[in-house]
């Protein structure tokens, strides 16, 4: 038997295997399997066609101490699978978010812990015993090696591929490569976005950008007005320019 509270919603074919348990607040969609001893805590919501495996805990409080009790969420997108011992956990109001969200067609690994506040997006996988701290950011197609830890407020550019075992305490900007301790600029991610239909026009753009930015003697500031001087704005040069831009923390060497 599992336990299913009567306030949880629940869609359309959904599997709920023995000793799971499914809290109040809840809304699980269509298609949906829930594995044994899998756990789904109060205040979250699953997307269609996603799959928790046994001893996965979804919705607990976040490990935040200025968490005081408030009303706060999980999102999980459609045709996400959830894996082994995987922990993702609710949101705090002190953040602004209140939520943790991660989006559709990901895939997060055994033991792999997402924090309070994060916001992982499409199609990003994070490998086994990887951990993201609290109000870290994963852009679309992002994919984190294992046992790789994230340092709080860190933001991982999309498409981006980050080597197993690196600690993350800079951004990592779109396209590239990064690992060793301390984490470091490793190239473009070429083999990640061939298979993503990027065309060779595309990644040699993007390794050109990547070129000034990294190569140059320039600090990233001149590095970033080359850029925008030398290159025609394009949809790669602009997310590219647009991300360190944004970056609070610096982005990696």
């Amino acid at each position: 038997m599992y336990y299913l509270h009567p306030d949880a919603k629940i869609g359309e074919n959904v599997t709920i295997e023995p000793f799971a348990y499914i809290a109040a607040d809840t809304i699980i969609g269509d298609n949906c399997w829930i594995g044994p001893h899998a756990v789904i805590m109060e205040h979250v919501r699953i997307g269609n066609g996603c799959r928790i495996f046994p001893g996965a805990v979804v919705g607990a409080i976040p490990q935040d101490l200025k968490f005081s009790g408030e009303l706060s969420y999980v999102e999980i997108g459609d045709n996400t699978t959830i894996r082994e011992c995987a922990t993702i956990n609710r949101g705090t109001a002190a953040s602004g978010k209140a939520l943790t969200k991660i989006g559709n067609n990901c895939l997060i690994m055994s033991y792999a812990h997402i924090a309070h506040d994060c916001h992982v997006g499409d199609n990003c996988i994070l490998v086994s015993h990887t951990g993201i701290a609290g109000e870290t950011d994963i852009d679309d197609w992002a994919i984190i090696g294992g046992g790789t830890m994230a340092h709080q407020f860190s933001r991982i550019g999309a498409h981006a591929m980050i080597g197993g075992a690196s600690a993350i305490n800079k951004d990592i900007p779109p396209y590239i490569l990064a690992a060793r301790n301390p984490i470091a600029f490793e190239g473009i991610n070429i083999v990640g976005l061939r298979r993503r239909g990027f065309t060779i026009d595309d990644i040699e753009e993007i390794k050109n950008i990547y070129s000034i930015i990294y190569d140059s003697d320039n600090n990233v500031t001149d590095a970033c007005r080359m850029v925008s001087e030398l290159f025609p704005e394009s949809k790669h040069s602009k997310i590219i320019l647009d991300f360190i831009k944004a970056s609070k923390r610096g982005i990696v060497k």
